[in-house]
């Protein structure tokens, strides 16, 4: 038996290996010691033995309560990515699998890997449509790469996409990979006439350091991007600051800040009501789009979310708060669950990169929807 971490986003540490029924694990904090829930980790052993692993620091990881009706996600091809029984109770989360094969990997959710990122990258920028950008570089020296697609008519409205502010939402990268494939599908007429009204600009890694270091929340120094927004710095959220600046430069229509839910088990929008300088223009455009995406996609629902922000109280360190109030646009933060969509359960598979991709092809029949009213 054997267990590694040792690879692109891997995170586990092994306290005891000595038994197949009490594999005893710990998830590895990300730098700074302040956030932790995202484990990915390779498992080999014997055909037919059933194993079992106890994360014995779950209790006090960053939200113990994404824990209750969770299941832990496996692979034997790294491709196909099914859930595992998994059970939480007093502060430990106990994970059995039963191996089909020699070796599993065993992960928080479907990991979307730094070389996966270069491919799509690289793929996509073989597209007559598409350019790509290089932003800067991140504290451990990566590429903050963006995506420019489209012709740069000024007339045109500008579209902007990120993801994985937080790098263990490996769900809001799996969302912008089929957002793109079908935005560069020559066939599909919602993009045909998307492109014709707009200008985009994705970032499909905002925390390229974070994701290889197989951290939940935060870069390669510890800091939450999330917060950065009203006041980025080199030395602490680069890739923010040159977000930032890029966006500056073009200006903003719509922004869609994609993430990842730990606790809810819904798909679902936080809009920016609580913004200082939140209009009628804002509150209408937003109508349309939440209208627009419940038609799209049965994943989506309005019941369960977030508390709106009281009228002029929104966090403005928050990406999609300070868009919004900074362009007077539509700014939003979409969700997707860990776990799995309530309202439309699969035990085998949960929520998946599959049905995120479902939901990036939907996210531009909404964005179609408003584009002619930003």
């Amino acid at each position: 038996m054997r267990i590694t971490a040792n690879f692109d986003g891997g995170n586990i540490n092994v306290i005891n290996i000595d038994k197949h029924d009490d594999i005893q694990l710990a998830i590895r904090p990300d730098f700074g010691d302040e956030f932790y829930q995202w484990f990915n980790f390779r498992l080999e052993g014997e055909v037919g033995q059933t194993y079992t692993m106890n994360i014995l620091n779950a209790g006090s990881a960053s939200y113990p309560a994404g824990w209750e009706d969770y299941q832990a996600v496996a692979s034997y091809d790294r491709a196909t990515w099914f859930r595992l029984p998994t059970q939480y109770e007093n502060g430990v989360l106990t994970i059995q699998a039963e191996l089909d094969c020699e070796a599993i990997q065993i992960a928080y959710f479907a990991p979307y890997s730094y070389e996966r990122h270069l491919d799509l990258i690289s793929e996509v920028q073989l597209h007559p449509a598409v350019s790509l950008e290089h932003l800067g570089l991140t504290l451990d020296g990566r590429d903050m790469s963006l995506l420019k697609i489209g012709d740069g008519n000024p007339e045109k409205k500008n579209i902007w996409i990120t993801a994985r502010q937080h790098p263990g939402e490996t769900m809001a990268e799996w969302l912008v990979e089929g957002l793109l494939n079908r935005l560069l599908d020559g066939d599909c007429p919602t993009s045909k006439a998307l492109l014709d009204k707009a200008n985009f600009y994705i970032v499909p890694n905002m925390n390229p350091d974070g994701s290889a270091r197989g951290h939940l929340r935060t870069n390669a120094v510890g800091t939450n991007l999330n917060r950065e927004w009203q006041t980025p710095s080199l030395e602490k959220s680069p890739e923010v600051y040159y977000v930032v600046n890029k966006m500056h430069q073009t200006g903003v229509d719509l922004f869609y800040d994609v993430h990842g839910d730990e606790g809810l088990p819904y798909v679902f929008l936080a809009g920016c009501e609580g913004v200082p300088n939140f209009t009628d223009k804002m509150a209408a455009l937003q109508q349309q789009f939440v209208s627009a995406l419940t038609i799209a996609s049965a994943d989506f629902q309005t019941q369960f979310g977030y508390d709106k922000d009281e009228p002029g109280k929104a966090n403005l360190t928050v990406g999609s708060n300070w868009v919004a109030n900074t362009f007077s646009c539509l700014s939003n933060t979409l969700e997707m669950p860990f776990k799995d969509n309530a309202n439309l359960a699969d035990p085998f598979v949960g929520w998946s990169p599959e049905r995120s991709i479902y939901l990036g092809e939907a996210s531009l029949v909404a964005m179609l929807a408003v584009v002619d009213s930003l």
